[in-house]
């Protein structure tokens, strides 16, 4: 089946007002593919300004994370009923900078992926694996035991969309050749078909992030598990509307 190409962009923390109006009203300007679904995940403080800004119907806003509570005495955190309430549609869940710096476990993401479901937000869900253990050769062991934690507590996955990120292809400028990219897509659905079933492994979006590029989204085209991209870096550039193109 054609699976819908999609494009998320991480601003991570980076942003001010000024830049992050700029970005928003760039994709404004842009004339960009119909049939592309684009999500921006700006940092908290202008999840709304991004919304308020935003004019593209292809394009929504995510959060970057979202807490497992609907509100309370939390401090620093963000919920998913607070995401909606501000205009987004979207949070990602699992990033690997989550994962490492803040020492999120595969359950405690499983938990706040279902809870954001829950409140009606869709999910990217990030999973991926360290150089040591691509070293290894428990790439595909690892991204199962990350998204088992979800399979074991969410049935519905049609709001969820898969993102795969190496975790030693983040901002290193290093990134998996498609080859290696399809191979591991492939593994992931043929992963996902045992666990949440073959019509809903074969419905989800899978992308692909790990330094891409403007120049190099081109060289995922023929991949067809490669369903898009979680891009980090580049999309705070003008490259970004490359990237939505990169399918055309």
């Amino acid at each position: 089946m054609a699976r819908q190409f999609f494009v998320g962009g991480n601003f991570k923390m980076n942003g001010t007002k000024e830049s992050v109006t700029k970005i928003v009203e760039s994709l404004n300007a842009a004339d960009l593919p119909a049939n592309v679904s684009v999500v921006i995940a700006p940092p908290a403080p202008y999840i709304s300004l991004a919304v308020e800004k935003n004019t593209q119907k292809t394009v929504e806003i995510s959060a970057q994370n979202v807490y497992t509570k609907a509100s309370g005495a939390y401090t620093g955190e963000i919920s998913a009923n607070q995401v909606l309430d501000l205009g987004a549609t979207w949070t990602l869940t699992g990033h690997s900078e989550r994962r490492t710096l803040i020492k999120e476990s595969d359950e405690f993401i499983a938990e706040k992926t279902k809870f954001a479901l829950e409140q009606g937000l869709s999910v990217i869900l990030c999973i991926g694996e360290t150089l040591e253990e691509r070293k290894a050769d428990v790439t595909l062991q690892i991204c199962a035991r990350q998204l088992d934690a979800v399979s074991k507590i969410v049935s519905d996955w049609s709001k969820i969309v898969v993102a795969y990120e190496p975790v030693w292809a983040i901002g290193t400028g290093l990134a998996a050749t498609p080859e290696d990219a399809q191979e591991t897509h492939k593994g992931i659905r043929e992963h996902l078909a045992k666990t949440i079933g073959a019509e809903q492994a074969e419905k989800v979006q899978i992308l692909y992030g790990g330094s891409v590029n403007g120049k190099n989204a081109v060289e995922f085209k023929d991949k067809v598990d490669v369903d898009g991209f979680l891009v980090g870096g580049a999309s705070l550039k003008p490259e970004f509307v490359d990237i939505i193109k990169s399918r055309l």
